[in-house]
């Protein structure tokens, strides 16, 4: 794995795949900010939802001392003053009345965003944005996801506080261990090598698998769960599967107030219908967590959902409960797999949220929902990354992955006799985005392709896997460019 210490370390996630959305006071004004940009510098903001007032390096300052602006919180959006963050931490910001364009500068780093056009710029290079700048109230509004992995700075969530924190930190020596990184499975021969950049997606990483380091790792996120807040996990096939225990994911099940919910199987085994589903459920002691229990979505009925990204499927059939939902926390075991080659983030959204009827269409390829065999492996790849944008998409992208590298067998959970592991447990890995997220896990398997590692990386390229995150990518799910930042 190549790795490359960059200065800027600290990343910007703030309530993660529900893109969320800034706002701030200048619309309609043409304006430029005088403060240039501190490079050394560490400053630190806090806000507090409906609060005017925040918090720079522990001084008080009004927000907007004209328009008492204040951090607000709607329909389940996270809605933060940028121009009084951009200028403390010493970058400016220019409205153009006539193009309706809005400039922010940080450093080296220009991003050019217009009113209600879905298309921003970061230095030029132009990205699609999931909602489209736009005013309200006079006040500009703007999507934060693509503001925040492009100026770099470390934002976290307080969910009792209500507060947000936003941190710029200054640049660090080679022994951070933050780095960059060029996958080790795209540095493989059967995949071309990429370069990364500093405003590629975070994956946050913690060796300590424990429920404090769940709790700790899903905090780094940012992530705003209001609402109905679904925990999508695998529910694991008896007798011995290596699904994740409730005394492992019980704090974070419970921090979130969240469901546990999954769909029938479609193979059969113990959990084909609801009735057996249920028995293993509480044989597994996942229906007792919180008082919300949990979920077999499609019990009642699939549902048809678009996926207008996908190119092997447009569309994808899911638990009809999934309608029931807020946002989804995505809680997957990191293994091999039989047909997939591996299973993480992407697997755990689209086969592990697909009715059984959806199972049969993704496996397929889009072919049939009555038979899960005879497709072609390349097109059941795809249509896996193409059903997980339709269920991200469905959710308003109000998504967060984790994944838990522990007992890193070449079976599924799917599977009630799995191999034993050949590797060590790893750590546990959480993202905003699935694609990053899962290549990070690869990458730290391929590290290890030439000794415990051998039989799963087998695994992988026999069922060409790497291919699930190759076309994720090009439909615009994720990236695979990455930075691992350790949180121990």
């Amino acid at each position: 794995m190549t790795k490359t210490f960059v200065k800027k370390t600290a990343v910007f996630i703030l309530a993660a795949a529900l893109v969320c959305i800034v706002f701030f006071a200048f619309a309609g004004k043409e304006h430029s900010s005088s403060i240039t940009y501190a490079a050394d510098d560490e400053n630190t903001i806090v806000l507090t939802i409906d609060s005017p007032v925040m918090s720079v390096n522990g001084e008080e300052r009004e927000i907007d001392p004209e328009g008492g602006t204040a951090p607000v919180i709607v329909s389940g959006r996270t809605l933060v003053p940028i121009r009084a963050i951009i200028e403390n931490m010493g970058g400016t910001v220019e409205w153009n009345s006539e193009t309706r364009e809005t400039i922010l500068t940080y450093g080296e780093d220009v991003i050019r965003l217009t009113i209600d056009s879905q298309t921003a710029y970061l230095n030029d290079s132009a990205s699609t944005l999931d909602t489209a700048p736009t005013i309200i109230n006079g006040r500009t509004m703007l999507p934060i996801r693509f503001i925040a992995e492009s100026f770099g700075f470390d934002v976290e969530w307080n969910e009792g506080e209500r507060t947000i924190t936003i941190s710029q930190k200054a640049a660090v020596s080679e022994n951070d261990t933050t780095s960059e990184n060029t996958s080790a499975a795209q540095t493989n021969e059967n995949t071309p090598a990429a370069q990364t950049n500093e405003n590629a997606p975070v994956v946050y990483m913690t060796k300590d698998i424990t429920p404090e380091a769940l709790v700790e790792i899903y905090d780094k996120l940012g992530f705003n769960a209001e609402g109905n807040v679904a925990v999508k996990m695998s529910t694991g096939e008896p007798p011995a599967s290596n699904y994740l225990r409730p005394e492992l994911i019980g704090d974070l099940v419970k921090k979130v107030n969240g469901t546990i919910v999954e769909c029938n199987t479609a193979y059969g085994g113990s959990r084909a219908s609801s009735a057996a589903h249920w028995q293993v459920i509480k044989d597994h002691g996942l229906d007792t967590i919180t008082e919300k229990g949990a979920d077999i979505m499609d019990e009642e009925d699939s549902m048809e959902i678009p996926a207008p990204r996908g190119t092997t499927i447009d569309k994808d059939y899911v638990g009809s409960h999934l309608a029931n939902y807020d946002c989804l926390i995505s809680l997957a075991h990191f293994k091999g797999h039989a047909m997939a080659g591996y299973g993480g983030a992407i697997k755990n959204m689209s086969i592990g949220v697909a009715s059984s009827k959806g199972k049969m269409w993704i496996h397929s390829g889009g072919t049939s929902t009555s038979s899960w065999g005879g497709g072609e492996q390349d097109k059941f790849l795809e249509a896996m990354g193409d059903a997980t944008s339709g269920v991200v998409d469905y959710l308003d992208g109000k998504v967060v992955y984790i994944n838990v590298m522990n007992r890193l067998s070449v079976d599924c959970d799917c599977d009630g006799n799995p191999a034993e592991p050949d590797m060590h447990d790893i750590g546990i890995l959480a993202s905003t985005d699935p694609v990053a997220l899962d290549q990070a896990c690869l990458d730290l398997i391929y590290e290890q392709k030439d000794g415990d590692g051998a039989s799963l990386v087998n695994r992988i390229e026999s069922r060409n896997g790497l291919h699930t995150l190759e076309h994720a990518e090009e439909i615009g799910l994720g990236s695979r460019e990455y930075q691992l930042v350790s949180i121990d």
